[in-house]
C-alpha cells in the first residue's frame, strides 16, 4: 500500500495532481446536477459546484496537514497554470460562440432591450462600489487593506450575478495588481452565488408582483403580437398568375413592384416544370411554387394571384428534388445568397436556411455561416452541384480546426498583454488573459470570414471545450481558496459578503425590471429572459422558459447575453486594474 500512501501524499506528483483534478471535477459535477426543491422546479448549482468541492477539498488537505502550511493541495505554479488555461479556453469557447450574433443583437427591438442589460450591469457596479465605501473603506488611500477589500467585493459582485467568467477575469487582473500576494476572491463569490441564484429568480417575481402584471395577459399580447406581425419564418404556396399587370413581367421585376422578397422555386408553364431564374417571363395562368416570409403570404397572393393546390410538383414531367446542402466550403462562408447566384448559375434555387435551431427564410442579403443547411430545390444533378461548391461534409464540421483555434489564443494573450495607458491612472490596464482572448475571438466569430479564418466548431465541441476550461478553472480556485475559506466565513466577513451579494443581485433588477415594464414596454415574458441573458443566468432562464411557456424568454435571452457576457467579464476586471493600488 506504500505506492498508494506516495500517490495520495506526493502533491508533486503528476499522477496525484491528476487524481485531484478528477476526483473535485467529478463530484462537483455529479453535485451541481442535483436540484434543490425538487426534480421538476428545483433549481441546480451545475459546474458551479466543481468551485465548492475544491474548496473543501483544499480546506481537508490543509486540516489534515498532508500538505504545506499554504493549504495548497498541488504546487502553487501548477494550480495558477491550469487555472490560467482553462480561463482562457473557457472565455475564447464563449466568445467564438457569441460572436456571430453580437453586432446583430443591436439592431431595431434588440437596442432597447441591450440599454436595459447595460443599466442592470452598471447598476450592479455602482451597487458593489457603494457597499465597499460604506462597509469596508477604512478611509484615507485606496493602497493597502482598501485596495484588498474593494478586490474581495469585485469576488461578491461575480457570485451575486453568477457570472464565473468574470471572476476567472478579476482572479486574473489581482494576479497583476498583488501579484502572489492576491486576495482569494473567489471566496467572496463563494459566499455571494448560492443566494445569488436564488435572488435572481426571486427578484423577477418581485418585478412582476411591483408592476402589477399579469402572466395570462401577457402571454396572450405575445400572441395577439405574433398573429398580427408574423416572424420571417418560410412559408410555402402554389399560386396561379392571374393579374394581367404582371403577365410578360420577369420575377425580377414583379419583386420589384411588390416590395416585398419571395422564391420561385419551380414554375409550370405550358405543361412543362422547369426551375426559374431572376429573368424568367410568367405568363398568364402560370403555376409557381412559392416560398416567402409568413408575414408576406397575402401580398403575394394579392399582387401575382390566388393559392392553386391541383398541381403535386413531385408527378410532373421534369424530375425535381428538394436536399439539405450543409455549408462546410470556408469560402461560402460570410457571402451573401445573392453574390451566389443560385438560380442564373446553376439552375436551382434555395428556399430556407436551418441555423442551429432557427428556420430562416432565404432573403438575398442573409449572410451565410458556416454549419448552415439550405434546403436546394432543381433537378439533381444541379442540387449536387450546388452540394460540391458549399461543401456539404459533415465529417468536416466534426473536425474542428483546432489550428484556427490556437492561432486566435495566441493573438488574443498578445493583444491582452498590450498596455494601455489611460489619464489619472497611474498604471498602464491591460485585458489580460481574460478579456484578450474574449475580444479576439468575438472579432473572428463575427468577421473572421473576412480574413479567410475558419474557427467554426460545432455546438456539441464548443460545449465540450468550454465546460473543460471552466471546469478546470473553477477546480483550481477552489483548491486554492479552500485553505482560508472557513476562516473567512466563521471569523471574517462572510456573512457580510452574503446580505451585500443579495443586495448587488436584487436592486439592479428591481429597478431596471420597473424601468423596462413602464417605460420600454417591454413584455414580461420577454423581460425575464432579459434578466436571466443580463445576469448570464441559466437556471433563471430555465425558470422563464417554464414560467412563460413559450419563447419569448429565450429571444430576450440571446439579445442580450452577448454584450452582457462582454460587459461582465471587461467590468470585473476593470474595477480591479483602475481602483486597486498594491
Amino acid at each position: 500500500m506504500e505506492w498508494f500512501l506516495n500517490l495520495l501524499t506526493n502533491t508533486s506528483g503528476v499522477g496525484h495532481i491528476v487524481m485531484l483534478y478528477a476526483l473535485v471535477i467529478a463530484v462537483g459535477i455529479a453535485l451541481g446536477r442535483v436540484k434543490i426543491g425538487g426534480n421538476k422546479n428545483g433549481i441546480a448549482l451545475g459546474v458551479t459546484f466543481v468551485l465548492f468541492v475544491g474548496i473543501l477539498m483544499g480546506h481537508l488537505h490543509k486540516s489534515a496537514g498532508v500538505v504545506s502550511t499554504d493549504g495548497f493541495a498541488a504546487p502553487e505554479n501548477v494550480l495558477t497554470f491550469i487555472q490560467d488555461f482553462g480561463l482562457i479556453l473557457f472565455v475564447y469557447c464563449i466568445g467564438i460562440q457569441v460572436g456571430p450574433g453580437f453586432m446583430e443583437s443591436f439592431k431595431t427591438g434588440g437596442l432597447k432591450m441591450n440599454l436595459i442589460a447595460i443599466g442592470i450591469v452598471l447598476l450592479n457596479v455602482i451597487c458593489c462600489i457603494s457597499l465597499f465605501f460604506m462597509i469596508f473603506y477604512k478611509g484615507g488611500s485606496m493602497a493597502g487593506e482598501n485596495s484588498r477589500s474593494l478586490a474581495m467585493m469585485v469576488g461578491v459582485l461575480c457570485g451575486a450575478i453568477t457570472n464565473t467568467p468574470g471572476l476567472g477575469a478579476a482572479t486574473e487582473a489581482c494576479g497583476t495588481i498583488f501579484g502572489s500576494n492576491a486576495p482569494s476572491i473567489a471566496n467572496g463569490y463563494a459566499c455571494a452565488y448560492p443566494l445569488g441564484v436564488v435572488g435572481i429568480i426571486l427578484a423577477i417575481i418581485a418585478v412582476r408582483l411591483l408592476t402589477r402584471t399579469s402572466l395570462k395577459e401577457e402571454q396572450e399580447a405575445l400572441e395577439q403580437e405574433k398573429a398580427a406581425n408574423p416572424h420571417a419564418t418560410p412559408h410555402r404556396m402554389t399560386i396561379s398568375c392571374k393579374n394581367p399587370y404582371i403577365v410578360g413581367k420577369t420575377i425580377l421585376q414583379i419583386r420589384e413592384f411588390l416590395g416585398r422578397d419571395f422564391v420561385c422555386s419551380r414554375i409550370l408553364q405550358q405543361g412543362h416544370v422547369r426551375i426559374p431564374n431572376r429573368d424568367t417571363i410568367l405568363g398568364d395562368g402560370d403555376l409557381l411554387y412559392v416560398t416567402c416570409a409568413e408575414a408576406d403570404t397575402e401580398a403575394v397572393k394579392a399582387f401575382i394571384g390566388p393559392e392553386d393546390n391541383s398541381i403535386v410538383w413531385e408527378e410532373q414531367d421534369v424530375p425535381m428534388v428538394s436536399k439539405h446542402v450543409l455549408v462546410t466550403q470556408p469560402q461560402m462562408a460570410g457571402k451573401t445568397l445573392g453574390e451566389i447566384h443560385f438560380s442564373s448559375v446553376y439552375g436551382v434555387n434555395v428556399t430556407r436556411i436551418r441555423r442551429g435551431d432557427l428556420n430562416l427564410f432565404a432573403e438575398r442579403n442573409l449572410r451565410l455561416q458556416m454549419g448552415d443547411r439550405l434546403v436546394v430545390v432543381g433537378p439533381e444533378d444541379a442540387v449536387d452541384r450546388v452540394a460540391a461548391k458549399m461543401g456539404n461534409s459533415v465529417k468536416k464540421l466534426d473536425h474542428p480546426n483546432l489550428s484556427a483555434i490556437f492561432i486566435g489564443i495566441l493573438v488574443g494573450i498578445v493583444f491582452g498583454s498590450i498596455p494601455f495607458a489611460l489619464p489619472g491612472v497611474p498604471t498602464p490596464v491591460k485585458l489580460g488573459l481574460a478579456g484578450g482572448p474574449l475580444i479576439v475571438a468575438i472579432a473572428i466569430g463575427a468577421y473572421g470570414y473576412k480574413f479567410k479564418m475558419n474557427a467554426y466548431t460545432t455546438t456539441s465541441a464548443n460545449l465540450m471545450l468550454r465546460e473543460i476550461g471552466l471546469a478546470l478553472f473553477l477546480a483550481s480556485v477552489g483548491i486554492k481558496a479552500g485553505a482560508n475559506f472557513v476562516d473567512t466565513v466563521i471569523d471574517g466577513d462572510g456573512l457580510t459578503y452574503v446580505w451585500c451579494g443579495f443586495l448587488i443581485t436584487v436592486l439592479p433588477i428591481l429597478i431596471m425590471g420597473i424601468v423596462a415594464r413602464k417605460w420600454a414596454k417591454i413584455n414580461y415574458c420577454t423581460l425575464m429572459g432579459l434578466i436571466a441573458g443580463a445576469t448570464t443566468d441559466p437556471p433563471a432562464l430555465a425558470f422563464a422558459n417554464q414560467s412563460a411557456g413559450n419563447e419569448a424568454p429565450a429571444v430576450g435571452y440571446s439579445t442580450v447575453y452577448p454584450l452582457s457576457m462582454f460587459l461582465r467579464i471587461l467590468t470585473a476586471q476593470l474595477i480591479i486594474l483602475l481602483l486597486c493600488v498594491a
